[in-house]
């Protein structure tokens, strides 16, 4: 029913799947800080039903920038930046980067001016916009009209949080109605019904239950 992005590994797309996101085995044997993200991304009317696809991504394959005084590295998920394409494949236009901003860096990211764009702080504390507006973990900043996204990491961040790590997403407004409830996102009341009768009909499709194998645990970081 839509078109949905999770951070940590992988993207969905079309009619419909059965899913569960889990941290890596190797982080749950050996504890740590794990960020689990997802984003559903309403599809046009016209893909809505598309057959449903799962995309594994590991954090090796992303593109990896960085700015050039090397204040900020930046893993580009899906769509691309400055010439750089991630790996994610999506059915509309988006963009998808995790930034890590060092401690008093800033930086101007390109970004397509046709595109809508939000920022997320997975931790640390910074400003955003030109008006340098204060924004710290578990906030969202919404930016308008423009053709570059100004954000900057506060020169003191806290112990647990050396840096300011940001989830950056945005794309193609496709202005048509949305009905939304629960995990289903439809343009009208009716399809959301025949989304649930779907769904427990068992006609939604259901991720290889195979695990992809952790050979290289270190590899997988971002």
């Amino acid at each position: 029913m839509s078109d949905s992005l999770c951070a940590l590994g992988g993207i969905f797309v079309g009619s419909g799947l059965l899913h569960i996101e889990a941290p890596p085995e190797h982080l749950v044997v050996s504890g740590g800080l794990f960020h689990g993200l997802q984003l559903w991304v309403n599809l046009p009317r016209v893909a809505k039903m598309s057959p449903p696809r799962y995309q594994d991504i590991r954090g090796r394959e992303s593109a990896l920038l960085t700015t050039p005084d090397g204040g900020a590295l930046l893993r580009v998920i899906a769509g691309e930046i400055a010439g750089h394409q991630g790996p994610g494949s999506t059915h509309t236009p988006i963009t998808i980067t995790h930034v890590t901003v060092q401690p008093g860096a800033e930086v101007d990211l390109p970004w397509r001016p046709d595109f809508n764009a939000l920022v997320y702080v997975l931790g640390g504390r910074g400003t955003v916009g030109t008006d340098r507006r204060p924004i710290h973990t578990g906030q969202l900043a919404v930016h308008g009209p423009g053709d570059a996204l100004r954000f900057a990491a506060d020169p003191h961040q806290e112990s647990r949080t050396p840096a300011m790590d940001l989830y950056i997403m945005g794309g193609q407004p496709i202005r048509e109605p949305v009905a939304q409830y629960g995990p289903f996102v439809m343009n009208s009341r009716d399809e959301l019904i025949q989304a649930f009768e779907d769904y427990q009909a068992g006609r939604l499709g259901v991720i290889p239950t195979e695990r992809v194998p952790h050979t290289d645990p270190a590899a997988d970081r971002p």
